[in-house]
């Protein structure tokens, strides 16, 4: 997979995400994202589009190097909290490719050593 497609999945995940918790915390309508959501979602594309780590990775919540400033980084972390669990039911396909990813990515990490 090239870089600008990990990318762009990265930041549609985010973006899926903080969209269900938006729903969920803020009730938001479908498609919809409160103020403080859209800057969230805005700031975590920014972030992932400067990522230099991009090619070694598979998401950003398996990065060992957190860019976030730290406001933003406790914002986005309540996010994957609630809607980590919460993908399995409302993006399935996407939830079950993160968790390949992941597991190939620790498969990787481990050979490497």
């Amino acid at each position: 997979m090239d870089i600008r497609t990990k990318r762009e999945r990265e930041k549609a995940l985010v973006t899926q995400m903080i969209a269900l918790y938006c729903r969920g915390n803020h009730k938001t309508r479908k498609g919809q994202l409160c103020s403080e959501c859209a800057a969230l979602s805005e700031y975590a594309c920014q972030r992932s589009d400067k990522c230099p780590f991009m090619e070694m990775k598979t998401f950003c919540s398996n990065c060992k190097v957190h860019c976030y400033k730290p406001e933003m980084r406790e914002k986005i972390r309540a996010v994957m909290r609630y809607s980590g669990p919460r993908m399995m039911f409302h993006h399935p396909v996407t939830a079950i490719r993160h968790v390949i990813e992941t597991a190939k990515q620790s498969r990787e990490r481990v050979q490497r050593m």
